[in-house]
């Protein structure tokens, strides 16, 4: 039986998917009598609370919508999302949810590839511990430029979640927080099927969102919800 562990795991851009993790077998064990679920956000669907967050639904994940954090989609005309951004201020945080082993954390084993190449590619990098176990600071090309970076990972049942913070949120843990807050409100829905291990999860549109970027590309207004997601359309 696999339980959240909340301190782990990532995926380095450009991996491939190393297999395919089965489907959830029909007896699969109980969870002992007793045994508490996490505590702390990122959320599994089957832990996730009962609170008042608002939440975009990408199918998943489940992303919080906030006024203070801009939330920018990369997507594709059908809908399919490639790339979700949370931006603060000039602090972003790019977040990645992947396919994972049963009962099997990766995030040790990927942060220690994602540092061998970090060093190959004369960019550094080191690790350190922080407020979602033990990270990754390096230093990365942006468009802007070389610039801070800072990579966290969370193992969940099936699943992993890899966030990358840059900008003052990098290295500058009073700038960090609320996107760190935001990263802990995310809720991550894995599903039942076959996925290629360190695959993406699939995101898309909820028909409505997609609805609305549709009639907005085709005439100019200012009656955007506050905060609305930023859809950047890609080919």
């Amino acid at each position: 039986m696999f339980r959240r562990r909340s301190k782990k795991d990532a995926l380095p851009p450009g991996q491939e998917p190393a297999g395919v993790d089965p489907p959830e077998d029909d007896d699969s064990p109980a969870e002992p009598a007793g045994v508490e679920g996490p505590t702390e956000g990122p959320w599994d669907v089957g832990d996730a609370p009962d609170d008042d967050v608002a939440r975009l639904d990408l199918g998943g994940l489940r992303v919080p919508a906030t006024p203070d954090i801009e939330l920018r989609l990369e997507a594709d005309p059908t809908g399919t999302v490639a790339g979700v951004v949370l931006v603060q201020a000039a602090s972003t945080l790019a977040i990645g949810a992947f396919a994972a082993p049963r009962g099997q954390g990766i995030w040790d084993e990927v942060r220690a590839e994602l540092l061998t190449t970090l060093r190959a590619e004369g960019a550094g990098g080191s690790e350190r511990e922080g407020p979602f176990g033990t990270e990754l600071a390096a230093t990365v090309t942006g468009p802007d430029g070389r610039q801070a970076a800072r990579f966290v990972g969370v193992d969940g049942p099936k699943w992993f979640l890899r966030g990358m913070f840059t900008g003052p949120a990098a290295t500058n843990p009073e700038q960090a927080r609320a996107l760190e807050r935001a990263l802990r409100n995310v809720v991550v829905s894995r599903g039942e099927g076959a996925l290629p291990v360190r695959g993406p999860l699939p995101l898309e549109l909820p028909k409505d969102v997609l609805d609305q970027a549709a009639d907005e590309a085709g005439r100019v207004t200012s009656e955007l919800p506050v905060r609305g997601p930023e859809i950047t359309e890609i080919r």
